[in-house]
């Protein structure tokens, strides 16, 4: 298996090179085109300045495409790795317009150079796209899946979300960890990998103790406590070495940042989608002759309370009984423009007025419905740590979670968020926010037997966890 997965970076590497190469030679090709056209000194032709032109494109391709995770073959959905070679290219067409008016100096190219590096756009997006998904095709068909064997405690969810990843784990066995210390060593000395799911402290420390020992590959589910010493910084006390968790927040410094952001980022939004506001409002009214807005009391930073705002989605008085229950597959609830602007996350706009205003940030955990916080804690007490930052219009659970994911692993994610909080994180979220708005699987609602359960259980565990 070590030696599958060595060859298989091989191959992913050398992926990567081609999908470097052939963007920056398209891009070459236009640009040599451009300065041929255009070059009334002498000096574009030059080696240099092509060389740098050539590196500079490189480079933003490589570092930005890295980041997106557009190389990332076997990280995920075809479509999640598609949406990131597209938003990549987007992104570094972008700038690169801005460094070819400073390359030559000249503000009055900016028409040609944004419609030429558009058509370059759509046809690097085309090529590589075709090109992704042979590749992943091929990947998958040239080399298997990890095996790997589950040692749980309680019962979940987890082995049947791995097992819905046919091309990345293939599940040889799953064994209770009651079989014995004997009987779970001889299983990671034989095993290529082992998941470890929900069981006992001691035991997972065992465990990995093994995995470590044996060199074998150790998946297993991190707990609240987990996360937070994940982030602390290390000291050397003397001999001994000690994790710092400082356990604050954010910085005074980060919290300004922050702000300045949200400020000019929801202002310049407000601005530049308002036909979508009103485009939105006029077909909400013209549907049912109901309210355009939908208002709803939810908790962020500290407990404090606020009113979100949100495009109607649903019929008037679809919780008319004040209980909530969770939008469901087909929901007879959601309206004809709801269905549409769910899809897309329309109806979400208007908390950029939230955010303005300072009730809520771009990015930071999402903000729950003050009754749900008060359920949620008493199952989970640590519940409330989520609200230690604003709440925010997209966040990390939203990108790497899906609407009906339980309340415990959105708060693991939001605490991810938390603890490792960079303004670099934030830029991250928001380009994988819009990654996720073509995946089905990020808006769809629970199942009808779910919401069902949910009805008649409404207090109970099995609802949170």
């Amino acid at each position: 298996m070590k030696r599958n997965q060595f060859y298989k970076n091989i191959y992913i590497t050398i992926c990567m090179f081609i999908m470097i190469f052939l963007s920056t030679f398209m891009f070459y090709s236009v640009w040599l085109e451009f300065v041929i056209e255009n070059n009334q000194t002498g000096h574009l032709t030059g080696l240099g300045n092509l060389g740098m032109a050539v590196i500079i494109y490189t480079l933003l391709y490589t570092i930005i495409g890295n980041w997106i995770q557009t190389f990332s073959l076997d990280a995920g959905r075809k479509a999640n790795v598609i949406a990131g070679q597209v938003l990549t290219l987007f992104t570094v067409n972008i700038i690169e317009v801005l460094i070819s008016m400073a390359i030559t100096g000249q503000f009055r190219f900016l028409f040609e150079f944004t419609f030429r590096y558009f058509i370059l756009f759509l046809v690097q997006s085309f090529v590589l796209c075709v090109l992704d998904n042979y590749m992943i095709n091929l990947m998958r068909y040239l080399f298997k899946p990890l095996d790997i064997i589950e040692i749980y405690g309680k019962p979940n969810q987890l082995l049947a979300k791995i097992s819905g990843i046919p091309f990345k784990y293939h599940v040889v066995d799953s064994i209770h960890y009651s079989v014995g210390e004997d009987k779970l060593e001889e299983i990671v000395k034989n095993a290529d990998s082992i998941l470890i799911n929900d069981v006992p402290a001691r035991v997972e420390n065992h465990l990995v103790k093994m995995c470590f020992r044996y060199n074998r590959q150790c998946h297993l589910v991190p707990k609240i406590s987990d996360i937070i010493i994940k982030s602390s910084s290390e000291i050397n006390v003397v001999d001994t070495p000690i994790y710092v968790c400082k356990n604050k927040g954010l910085s005074l410094s980060e919290r300004i940042l922050k702000r300045a952001f949200d400020i000019i980022l929801s202002g310049l939004s407000l601005i530049f989608l308002s036909p979508v506001f009103i485009l939105t409002a006029i077909a909400i009214k013209l549907e049912d002759n109901g309210p355009v807005f939908f208002r709803q009391e939810r908790s962020s930073l500290g407990g404090e309370r606020f009113w979100i705002l949100k495009f109607r989605s649903m019929i008037v008085d679809a919780e008319k009984d004040g209980r909530s229950i969770p939008a469901g597959e087909n929901d007879p609830r959601i309206t004809k423009v709801g269905k549409i602007i769910r899809a897309f996350r329309i109806d979400e706009l208007p908390q950029l007025v939230n955010i303005l205003f300072g009730d809520m940030s771009i990015v930071g955990p999402r903000p729950e419905r003050v009754e749900h916080v008060e359920k949620y804690s008493a199952m989970i007490t640590e519940f409330t740590f989520r609200e230690k930052v604003k709440g925010g219009l997209t966040g990390y659970a939203q990108v790497f979670g899906k609407y009906n994911t339980t309340a415990l692993d959105k708060l693991k994610l939001d605490l991810i968020y938390i603890t490792n909080y960079t303004p670099l994180l934030d830029l991250q979220i928001i380009f994988e926010t819009i990654k996720i708005l073509v995946r089905k699987d990020s808006t769809e609602g629970f199942s009808q037997q779910r919401v069902q359960e949910i009805k008649e259980m409404d207090d109970s565990e099995d609802y949170i966890q």
